[in-house]
């Protein structure tokens, strides 16, 4: 596509002062298609300290932001009016090509007003785990048949995973599906030269137990520490403190262990670099970015075979195994430990590369976008 396009990303995710990593998936998607197109992001969030609607303004890596800080009301409807108050003060003196839809709902509705009112089509791109069983029966009555409306309005509707793609259809959300997966930056994150001394683990997630099972992982590190002798684990992501009671609890070595709160994305690339296997032991998933970063930086994963990470796991780039199974976790580990069925560091690059770089991925967007 050589004509530079006017895009209007509308966010329900997205970083800011109240989440300052909430979203940066999307961020990356963003900034992706910046490095071609020009890319305006709009995002909504309730800020309790504001008392009035206050709106910040700013350009980051060639994305012009537009975040809206809503203050805490008391009735739904005075928050959906600010909503759509924000939304249109923003609308003013703007002209945009393409409208691309992250999250479908609520945000979506503000999409089909861009549909029916200003004759402004929609893809969507879809990250959200709470289409997957058993987590969907918290769906509400009023938000299925919205985002039924907002689904089938789209031109293209794109998840990370063909599992997420079955998860929506499987609730009656029909449209035109199209597979595009999350993006690495392949400049930052790549080989290391060095090897490691000491057998190093890591795990980085948003620390929620009941999504990515981190107290499965400690107690299977607990018995690394009958196996391994010179291992160290890093536990890193927001809030990873929460677990040092547990920690004592099961007497895990806290000198093996380094607790480390949510850090920069460069910074994300070196713990990696520097780690000989990374672990993720979800109960469920989509598509985790974290593993395809690891990947690009050569090194093995053993993971729970969640959502629609098996769709990106080359046989021999690491182990699936079935979720809460600690005993089969523990010796895919060790297999790794043991080096046995590894790829090649430089494989594993040219695999991400190849299917989840900037180029590919905005690429694939482009091919969409061109249609609309």
């Amino acid at each position: 596509m050589k004509k530079e396009l006017s895009i209007l990303f509308l966010c329900g995710w997205y970083p800011s002062k109240v989440s300052p990593l909430n979203g940066d998936f999307i961020q990356r998607h963003a900034e992706t298609v910046a490095t071609k197109h020009k890319v305006t992001v709009f995002h909504i969030i309730t800020n309790p300290n504001y008392k009035s609607i206050q709106i910040e303004e700013f350009i980051k890596n060639n994305v012009v932001t537009h975040i809206v800080y809503l203050p805490k009301v008391n009735f739904k409807i005075q928050k959906i009016l600010l909503f759509f108050k924000a939304f249109k003060s923003f609308l003013k003196d703007k002209k945009f090509d393409v409208c691309h839809l992250n999250e479908v709902y609520p945000f979506g509705l503000l999409a089909l007003y861009l549909k029916w009112f200003k004759n402004l089509h929609y893809i969507i791109s879809e990250h959200w785990t709470g289409y997957h069983k058993p987590q969907s029966k918290n769906i509400s009555f009023l938000q299925k048949i919205l985002t039924k409306r907002i689904v089938s309005n789209a031109k293209f509707v794109c998840p990370v995973s063909n599992d997420l793609a079955n998860s929506m259809i499987s609730l009656g959300l029909k449209g035109n599906y199209r597979i595009v997966p999350n993006v690495v930056d392949t400049d930052i994150f790549y080989p290391s030269t060095s090897s490691t001394k000491t057998f190093t683990i890591t795990h980085i997630s948003n620390m929620v137990n009941e999504h990515k099972n981190v107290k499965g992982i400690l107690r299977v590190i607990k018995s690394i520490t009958e196996k391994v002798d010179d291992y160290h684990f890093n536990l890193i992501g927001h809030n990873s403190k929460q677990y040092l009671p547990y920690i004592n609890e099961i007497n895990l070595d806290e000198s093996r262990i380094s607790i480390i709160e949510q850090i920069p994305h460069k910074k994300v690339a070196e713990y990696l670099q520097n780690s000989d296997v990374f672990v993720l032991f979800s109960n469920y998933e989509n598509l985790p970015c974290v593993i395809l970063e690891a990947f690009a930086c050569g090194v093995p994963v053993v993971s729970s075979n969640v959502g629609g990470i098996h769709e990106f796991f080359p046989k021999n780039f690491g182990y699936l195994v079935e979720p809460r199974n600690e005993s089969v976790f523990l010796s895919k580990i060790l297999d790794v430990y043991s080096k046995k069925n590894k790829a090649e560091k430089d494989e594993m690059f040219t695999y991400v590369k190849d299917n989840f770089s900037k180029k590919k991925i905005l690429s694939d967007f482009e091919n969409l976008y061109i249609k609309l």
